[in-house]
């Protein structure tokens, strides 16, 4: 281990289980934390443990000085959406619900398939043609054709058999190569 830490250069400090209040860091948390359960809790200070995550959020959402940022955008790399701002919608939560929509929608591939194309589809008990092979056989059973398009994005599809599938999802298929 000794040598693992000076290969990537770092000091490596030992600490007794039994004599926490060595960790400085820890304590120092510890004392904000019970600050901040002492506005949370009522005067009977019974149920400070249910009060606990709202402590917690707010020292996760709170600026740091030193940082000049909060614990939570350190982490995640954005400021956290506050349970107001979901109630009424803010400039910031539109433009970053945008800015996700546009992520994703990059990275979805519109599936369409016209009759007489060939596709596979998921294995799934609908699909009575399946194969015996256990966890090493792929996800993907056919090839099938396409013999009926509906304008739902569903799919009759047809094997080589002539054996006619029930109507499927166009998310469940993908297009064959032969």
């Amino acid at each position: 281990m000794t040598k693992i830490c000076e290969l990537f250069g770092f000091k490596q400090r030992n600490l007794s289980m039994y004599y926490a209040a060595a960790n400085g860091l820890a304590e120092a948390f510890n004392k904000t934390l019970c600050n901040l359960l002492k506005k949370f809790v009522s005067k009977s200070k019974r149920n400070w443990h249910d009060r606990m995550e709202e402590a917690l959020w707010a020292n996760r959402t709170t600026h740091r000085t030193p940082t000049q940022a909060t614990p939570y955008s350190l982490v995640y790399g954005v400021e956290a959406v506050l349970p107001l701002e979901r109630k009424i919608m803010s400039l910031r939560l539109a433009v970053q619900e945008a800015r996700l929509s546009r992520a994703f929608n990059e990275k979805v591939r519109l599936r369409s398939f016209q009759v007489g194309d060939q596709v596979l589809a998921v294995r799934r008990p609908i699909i009575t043609s399946r194969k015996s092979g256990g966890k090493f056989t792929s996800k993907w059973d056919g090839s099938y054709v396409v013999q009926e398009a509906y304008s739902s994005g569903a799919y009759k599809l047809v094997d080589a058999d002539g054996i006619r599938i029930i109507p499927i999802n166009e998310k469940y298929l993908k297009r064959y190569y032969p």
